[in-house]
């Protein structure tokens, strides 16, 4: 039976046709169905919970939730919101309890087009939901936090789906014209130059529109019909671009993409990008929307994001929009990129948001009464005195005299902050100096409590806090070393090696909840402590152990190749995080080349290392500079040892350095960039450290003295050294080096 044959079956679109039976056969959408994928492992451990698939037509929610069906163990039941309403709803449950009360089994119940229910129809599904009677998929097209009842999403995992990339969807082409059974497997079909290339780009991510028209040019592209088993069709230009005509753009008044796109122009606004300004213009445009709309966000735009920066912005969209008024489309598009264009190039300011500062004080602060004299005068003069005082501005110099204008309790507080751009900062200079005289005015006449207002320093007070957690901020410094400036999408794979305690685990996870996190922990004590905390998460979004020998360390498992056999098969990571893994390992080079291997083709390394020949040197401490003023022979030999300890070329804990990990990271093909930090806490010095540094027996700072020091000398310096640092709390300084080293650094 040949594909063209009039048959129930083949008669189906081609699109229909070639949707993937299992989760292998699916293409696109990696960054939740691609190896080692959150969705990916659900569907194939058959663990299903609630959720909810959203993105755009064509892009997969459908096929995957037949994938789905085909997998599960569990009954599967389909509705469309557009068709099926409540009662349709009703026999889906009493069918989903039948399956559960006589042979105890799930169902799982697909919704496509769900935020085509409205209320009281979601409403109708909730407690079915709830108390497990069906485990809900929901497909829509529409950001489910505002189209689907928050019950319902509060208790679903939202899975987004993005436009299929040109490489998708070329290769579903290619999947549909080899398929003997479902596709054009049968018939010797190829396409000319670039008529394959004009379907994909034209499908504009959309799989369903990039099948639809490759059924459409092979079909008109046939000699006979229906064609024989084996015949040639070839499809050239003129047949591609007929069966798929210019797209229609995405765009629904009432949908997300309205309100994305307008969001993307006011934001190009805001970043003062005029060519982006004049793309979203464009798309709005093109798509129909509402001048006036448009217009009328632009006159927010002029006030929220440029301000007195440039007080004549408000006019030039205001004069824009009444000469549209008057002219009309099509010219009128002229005065709709007139105005943008004025407000993307403008200097920028923000400064009328202290409105709504001002605000926040009216509703935190008890009502405040009017000053006096700025009380009206015109009914209670002569009874109470009202506008009494009052000094009238244009009487004086520069017309303008300090004088209280807020309410008393509130004078000196600070709500306009101009800022440095365009016209506002001409008004900054003059304003300043007009506060300053103002709040000495205030003084000088000794009226209520004087409050005063200053933006908090932030990084300041992350510094403070820091050093006021002692040790532990060390570590806080660490984890926001490494996570400051990594951006990590949700949806990636990482794994994250360290010396010791998980660190950097936990925040890996927290950045990551539809991708997954891998980890090689440190010691069996390591990985009873990841265990306990990771079982307080969701199984599914806990990091996933790596088995590991105590007998080896992390970074000889990476060179000795093992990490590749513990992984599902294809895995590889878009990022590899480590902390301290390089202290003890000799063969840098072979171990930045093996943990390549585990990488994406753009993956990147990022590692917080601390250089032991780098450490906080003792004759440095603030408590034994004395040394160097009082004896300085003790500290010459003090500080001599110490440089011998810390250049040993044998010692290969020490041998080494930032240099010396930057160039084995290059060496094996990654763009470095590399960054010293300098994190300095307190740490109280004890006994136990004294006794193990100065022990002439050991391998510290005691043999070394020992060596070179009379005995008498060397039982005086540590003497010395003991009185002044037992049990006291130094500033202990750690040099760390942070790399990232890309892969693919373009």
């Amino acid at each position: 039976m040949e594909l063209f044959t009039s048959t129930a079956n083949n008669e189906a679109p081609l699109a229909f046709r070639m949707r993937p039976r299992n989760i292998d056969e699916f293409i696109g959408q990696d960054h939740i169905a691609g190896p080692g994928r959150l969705l990916r492992r659900i569907i194939q451990a058959d663990r299903m919970s609630s959720i909810i698939f959203y993105g755009p037509p064509g892009t997969g929610k459908t096929t995957l939730a037949r994938v789905i069906a085909n997998t599960t163990s569990s009954s599967f039941i389909t509705l469309n919101a557009v068709l099926d309403g409540v009662k349709n709803l009703r026999d889906a449950i009493a069918e989903a309890q039948s399956h559960r009360d006589l042979y105890d089994r799930r169902t799982i119940l697909f919704i496509d087009e769900v935020h085509r229910w409205n209320k009281s129809q979601q409403d109708a599904l909730l407690p079915w939901v709830e108390n497990g009677t069906v485990i809900l998929i929901g497909a829509t097209t529409e950001n489910p936090y505002f189209e689907v009842n928050k019950a319902l999403v509060s208790r679903s995992r939202i899975f987004q789906l993005k436009p299929l990339t040109e490489k998708n969807l070329h290769d579903i082409a290619i999947q549909a014209v080899n398929d003997p059974s479902r596709g054009y497997g049968r018939f010797d079909v190829s396409f000319s130059e670039d008529s394959l290339g004009h379907l994909v780009k034209t499908a504009n991510g959309d799989a369903r529109s990039l099948l639809n028209a490759v059924e459409l040019a092979v079909q008109t592209s046939v000699e006979s019909f229906p064609p024989e088993p084996g015949s040639s069709i070839n499809v050239d230009m003129e047949a591609a671009e007929e069966s798929i005509q210019k797209k229609a753009l995405l765009y629904d008044k009432e949908g997300d993409y309205h309100y994305d796109t307008i969001s993307a122009f006011i934001k190009s606004i805001r970043g003062s990008d005029p060519d982006a300004t004049l793309y979203w213009l464009a798309t709005m445009i093109r798509a129909g929307e509402e001048p006036r709309y448009m217009f009328r966000r632009m006159l927010i735009s002029a006030s929220e994001d440029i301000g007195l920066a440039d007080p004549a912005a408000l006019g030039m969209v205001e004069s824009a929009a009444a000469a549209f008024d008057r002219v009309g489309l099509p010219e009128g598009r002229f005065h709709l990129a007139q105005a943008a264009l004025y407000l993307a190039t403008a200097p920028k300011s923000n400064t009328t948001l202290a409105l709504f500062d001002a605000l926040g004080a009216v509703e935190k602060e008890f009502a405040k009464e009017v000053p006096n004299h700025l009380r009206d005068p015109g009914r209670d003069k002569e009874g109470f005195g009202h506008g009494a005082g009052y000094m009238y501005p244009h009487a004086y110099k520069d017309h303008w005299v300090a004088q209280q204008y807020l309410p008393a309790g509130l004078q000196g507080r600070v709500f306009y902050e101009p800022s440095d751009q365009g016209f506002e900062a001409g008004i900054k200079e003059r304003i300043t100096r007009q506060r300053e005289l103002q709040l000495a005015a205030v003084i000088e006449e000794k009226t209520d409590e004087i409050l005063t207002f200053a933006r908090p320093d932030k990084t300041s007070e992350r510094w403070l806090n820091r050093i006021n957690r002692e040790t532990s901020g060390t570590l806080a410094a660490v984890r926001e070393g490494i996570f400051a400036n990594l951006k990590i999408a949700r949806h990636e794979c990482i794994l994250v090696m360290e010396s010791a305690a998980s660190v950097l685990l936990w925040e890996a996870v927290r950045k990551t909840p539809e991708g997954s996190v891998y980890h090689l922990p440190a010691g069996r004590k390591a990985a009873e402590i990841s265990r306990h905390w990771a079982a307080s998460l969701p199984e599914e979004t806990r990091p996933i152990e790596l088995s590991f020998d105590e007998t080896i360390s992390s970074a000889e498992s990476m060179i000795e190749g093992r990490l590749p056999g513990l992984l599902p098969s294809g895995l590889k990571f878009e990022k590899i995080i480590m902390r301290d893994l390089l202290t003890k390992c000799g063969l840098r080079e072979e171990f930045f080349a093996k943990a390549s291997e585990l990488l994406t083709q753009n993956g990147s390394i990022h590692l917080y290392q601390m250089i032991p020949s780098m450490a906080q040197r003792l004759s440095n401490l603030d408590e034994l500079l004395f040394l160097k003023e009082r004896h300085p022979e003790l500290h010459s030999a003090l500080s001599s040892c110490e440089e011998l300890i810390y250049h040993d070329q044998n010692n290969k804990l020490v041998n080494w350095g930032a240099d010396e990990i930057k160039k084995a990271a290059a060496g094996a093909g990654f763009s470095v960039r590399a960054n010293l930090q300098i994190i300095a806490e307190n740490r109280p010095v004890q006994a136990k450290d004294l006794e193990s540094w100065f022990n002439p027996e050991g391998a510290g700072y005691g043999r070394k003295l020992s060596e070179v020091l009379s005995t008498e000398d060397f039982e005086k310096m540590r003497s010395l050294i003991y009185e002044n640092l037992k049990g006291k709390i130094v500033k202990w300084k750690q040099n760390f080096l942070e790399i990232s080293a890309d892969k693919n650094f373009t």
